[in-house]
């Protein structure tokens, strides 16, 4: 048996990890019950009260209400289940990204590899935080798209993680071009190489899956600074429809109430602290327990 047993025995040492996990599935799971659970409490997340609006944590409003007299607890919730969904689709598209460049880019060597890491020097060099701002301000009625669906909930979303991807996938990328060099190093690829192996080939059958974990972590850690990325553009107004319950658009609904009702900043905050932390654990964790040189230490 592998030192330190299998990878879900590893992990289940990292109790860090294990309760972050718990805490992630929850979120996302109620985000996607949200609807249920209004209806199950008698509320209507469209129903607007304005008497009742910016009131305080009570028995009937757990966290009190928004400005529009919305519970705002389950608007954390709806709010979470949309700022995850950014999370994991732009995390998913930086990670595929970076994967393709890294894995060019350390299988081809050469002036294929000198142009791609220039290229993501390039991208890293870039101030980010304007740079996602002037993408983000983009007008996509000047792309081609008809004002009704540039205005739709579906393009701001897809614009929001296409802009997140286009900047956050050179981390990634040079992970993968270093595991891919080191990957390719042996004397067994080498002989697979002479035998007549296909590049694909020998990049399915002996790269990608050495290199699966670093970027299984690099992706996971990466969720968490894109869910701050969103909460910082939903802040400036570049990101979301104001009606869409992101937790980083609540937050910038909240900075002209913090004195009459700072409830509605606190929540969303420590919702993304929360959040953020607890991928990073996961994370971290992860990367434990898929680390060969760790195993032994775990076990």
């Amino acid at each position: 048996m592998r030192p330190g047993g299998s990878f879900l025995a590893r992990l289940w040492r990292q109790p860090a990890a294990l309760l972050a996990l718990a805490f992630l599935l929850l979120v996302a799971g109620a985000g996607l019950a949200s609807n249920a659970i209004a209806a199950w409490l008698g509320f209507d997340l469209a129903t607007v009260d304005l008497l009742g609006g910016k009131a305080p944590p009570s028995a009937a409003h757990w966290l009190g209400t928004d400005e529009l007299g919305r519970d705002l607890g389950l608007r954390l919730l709806e709010g979470g289940r949309v700022s995850l969904t950014v999370a994991l689709l732009a995390a998913l598209g930086a990670a595929a990204l970076g994967t393709l460049v890294g894995l060019l880019a350390g299988e081809r060597g050469g002036l294929v590899d000198a142009l791609l890491m220039r290229t993501t020097d390039a991208v890293i060099a870039l101030p980010l935080l304007p740079l996602l701002i002037v993408l983000s301000a983009i007008d996509l009625t000047k792309l081609g798209l008809d004002p009704a669906t540039a205005q739709g909930d579906g393009a701001k979303l897809a614009r929001l993680v296409l802009v997140i991807v286009l900047v956050g996938w050179t981390t990634t990328a040079r992970l993968v071009r270093a595991a891919t060099l080191q990957a390719l190093a042996p004397d067994y690829v080498r002989a697979a190489r002479a035998l007549g192996a296909t590049p694909g080939r020998v990049l399915r059958r002996h790269v990608l899956p050495n290199i699966a974990a670093p970027i299984l972590v690099a992706t996971t850690l990466s969720a968490g600074q894109i869910i701050l990325f969103e909460s910082v553009l939903s802040f400036l107004g570049l990101g979301l429809d104001p009606s869409t319950p992101s937790w980083g658009r609540m937050l910038a609904g909240a900075q002209d109430l913090l004195w009459d009702a700072p409830h509605l900043a606190l929540f969303p905050g420590i919702a993304i602290l929360l959040t953020v932390a607890s991928l990073n654990l996961l994370g971290d964790g992860l990367q434990a327990a898929l680390d060969p040189r760790r195993r032994q230490a775990l076990a």
